[in-house]
Formats: structure tokens, C-alpha cells, sequence
């Protein structure tokens, strides 16, 4: 399994990336991506929608499982990856790239309950 040490991990298995302009990106993590399987539909949240801490936002669809996406940091969501409609795909083949969930803009700067990639793995016994 691999988590890079750039970005804060979740309980509910999504990662938050801060980026440059102050944003974060939002994303599933591999550990994540493995438990659900070959990933066939997600539905995603509008611009401007806002999300508290660990409420989901959004729905991923699997050959196994349908799961809730839970929000890692609470804000507003300024981006949705609009290429996960034609290829959710993306979320098993690339979870920290190309497959990023949405972009907000924090509410709270450094909010607490999210978890460095060390901790995140032993979370998980890794």
C-alpha cells in the first residue's frame, strides 16, 4: 500500500492534499481504493457545496459495494473532477493523481483529526 507523506489521511480512508493557493485537494486513499474494488460509478458534489469534517460527500459505486466518501477537512467545495463521471476508473488506477474527488477551500487551517501517512498506516496494521 502506498501514502505519501505530502498530504493528511482520514479515518474514514480519504486524503487531504494542501495546495499553493490555499486549497485542498480531496482524494481516496489506495488502502481505500483496494477495499472497494473495480470502482464503476461515483456521484459527486456541486461547486459551492459545503461539507463539515467527516460527512460524506460523496457516493462511490463498485462491483462490491456501494460507499460513502467522507470529507476529510470541512469546507467549501470550489473543483469537482468532472472526469470521474466518464471514468471512475480513475480512482482504482490513479487515487493520487488524476483521481482526486474535489477541491475545497478549508474552513479551518490545520483541523484537527486527520492523520500523518505513518499514523494512517498503522491505523490500518500496515
Amino acid at each position: 500500500m502506498n501514502f505519501p507523506e505530502d498530504r493528511r489521511y482520514h479515518a474514514g480512508h480519504l486524503w487531504a492534499q494542501p495546495q499553493e493557493d490555499g486549497t485542498v485537494l480531496v482524494g481516496i486513499t489506495d488502502y481505500a481504493q483496494d477495499q472497494l474494488g473495480d470502482v464503476i460509478f461515483i456521484e459527486l458534489p456541486a461547486e459551492g457545496d459545503e461539507f463539515a469534517q467527516g460527512q460524506s460527500c460523496a457516493s462511490i459505486e463498485s462491483a462490491k459495494v456501494t460507499s460513502d466518501a467522507l470529507m476529510p477537512v470541512s469546507g467549501t467545495v470550489v473543483a469537482v473532477n468532472e472526469k470521474l463521471a466518464d471514468e471512475p476508473e480513475l480512482l482504482n488506477a490513479d487515487p493520487y493523481g488524476a483521481g482526486w474527488i474535489v477541491r475545497v477551500k478549508p474552513a479551518v487551517q490545520d483541523e484537527a483529526g486527520t492523520l500523518v501517512a505513518s499514523e494512517y498506516a498503522a491505523s490500518l496494521g500496515a
